[in-house]
């Protein structure tokens, strides 16, 4: 699975569960309703003002890409 701004944030939980801190840690607590889970990194990053890139390194390094 390759990780970026477009990845659907569902996506990344269900092929990585413990990446769920990450999303924690920039105030996305509700990762289990469906709006959560459908909508990108990028929108995801957008609506809680954090950097997309930022978290989408840290996810990469947790996984090992």
């Amino acid at each position: 699975m390759t990780i970026d701004k477009n990845t659907i944030i569902g996506d990344v939980l269900d092929a990585y569960p413990d990446t769920a801190e990450f999303f924690f840690e920039i105030g996305m607590h509700c990762l289990g309703c469906p709006h959560s889970r459908g909508e990108s990194i990028e929108e995801a990053c957008y609506v809680h003002g954090t950097d997309a890139d930022e978290l989408i390194a840290k996810i990469k390094a947790s996984i090992g890409q």
